[in-house]
């Protein structure tokens, strides 16, 4: 691996600032002692620094030279509501906290790249280094992008990265266009007739309602949409009753809806609702669906995507870098500043958790561990692509 000799000198560094915002895990908007470690570095390697953007997001500027040219990098800094039973030193402190996801390693990777960036200055123009609060679920790069952040920081790319389990360290996963997918959750409230468990007939059964719209609205997958358009429509939750005798008044489903176009996800929310009132209604029941969008289909531009995966090989050759690489059925709020400004995102191997060996756990997982021997890998891609980016103008 083509690893920048001035970031591989400050590696053990970076293992230990990340493995300190491990231990101190913060929620979406809540990331306050965080943003003051990034914050507080980013001043010390000699960058500009804004802070206080959607809350607790914090923006570093390196400007060199008047080149009007502008690039931004973006890593996410929060961490998911569940309990670590990991037992090594820089566990979680925090109960109930965690970072499942390797946000804590992202946010390393790009102090790490703004650090050498700025000592190094080797580019012409303006390099935004931008850290996002609430990833999970809490939508922090919307409210970013609706707070100005491209107006106030003007990019005329962004890019971002995202380790991946299972995909060995020093290989990387790209693809143009839609590469993560866009997500709803919904929550169908249905209203029947409260009866004897023993009398059916003089009730109208939720329970029995609710199986068949579940059952009804994997129709949508095989029946309403293209097979070339894959859509996830699963249903997680189903509540109903108190009692075993006692048919209830009322149940309730909720789940998800995971497509990669937002004229599908319309397409199957409106179906979702249909199937959802007309099912009931056959059942002489009532449902009332509560759809809400999630983030929308995280969407590389094609010559972005082709940029970023020529970097990657530069450090790691052609043979680990997969140019058309799988799409995820995850969800990640990029996609908003990808709606904003053209750019990439692309998935870096992790390997398989702590130890860096194949077959760890996944994300979200509560014995998760962002694998540090990715960190200099990572934070050199980040300079490497503000390098190319920017790279001087012959004259």
């Amino acid at each position: 691996m083509n690893i920048e000799p001035r970031i591989a000198a400050i590696h053990q560094d970076m293992i230990r600032w990340r493995r300190d915002i491990h231990a101190h895990p913060e929620l979406g908007f809540e990331e306050e002692r965080t943003a003051a470690i990034v914050a507080e570095k980013l001043r010390e390697f000699g960058c500009e620094v804004t802070t206080g953007i959607a809350k607790t997001g914090v923006v570093g500027t390196i400007r060199v030279g008047n080149s009007p040219a502008s690039v931004g990098l973006r890593a996410d800094m929060d961490c998911l509501p569940m309990q670590e039973t990991n037992t090594f030193a820089h566990a979680s402190k925090h109960p109930g906290r965690m970072h499942a996801c390797g946000h804590d390693g992202h946010t390393t990777m790009l102090l790490g790249a703004a650090k050498y960036l700025a000592e190094t200055r080797n580019f012409q123009g303006t390099v935004h280094l931008i850290f996002q609060p609430a990833e999970e679920g809490g939508g922090g790069g919307r409210v970013m992008v609706e707070e100005g952040l491209f107006q106030k920081f003007p990019c005329d790319a962004i890019f971002a990265m995202h380790n991946r389990p299972s995909l060995p360290v020093g290989q990387f996963a790209i693809r143009p266009g839609p590469m993560l997918a866009g997500g709803c959750r919904f929550e169908i409230r249905i209203k029947g007739k409260g009866a004897h468990g023993a009398r059916p007939e003089t009730g109208i059964d939720p329970v029995l309602v609710a199986a068949h719209i579940v059952g009804a609205a994997q129709t949508i997958v095989s029946r309403t949409t293209s097979p070339h358009e894959p859509v996830v429509v699963s249903f997680t939750q189903i509540h109903a009753g108190d009692a075993y005798n006692v048919i209830p008044e009322r149940a309730v489903l909720r789940g998800t809806i995971r497509c990669y176009s937002n004229a599908v996800r319309e397409q199957v929310t409106t179906a979702l609702a249909r199937v959802a009132r007309e099912v009931a209604a056959a059942f002489g029941a009532e449902a009332e669906p509560d759809i809400r969008p999630g983030y929308p289909p995280l969407v590389n531009d094609a010559k972005e995507a082709a940029f970023m995966a020529d970097v990657a090989v530069s450090l790691v050759g052609e043979e680990n870098v997969q140019r058309n690489g799988p799409r995820v059925m995850g969800s990640e709020d990029f996609s908003y500043m990808l709606e904003a400004v053209p750019g990439a995102f692309i998935l870096s191997g992790q390997g398989g958790g702590h130890s860096g060996t194949l077959g760890g756990c996944e994300l979200h997982n509560p014995g998760y561990d962002f694998n540090d021997d990715l960190l200099p890998l990572g934070a050199t891609l980040f300079a490497r692509v503000v390098e190319a980016k920017l790279a001087p103008k012959s004259a």
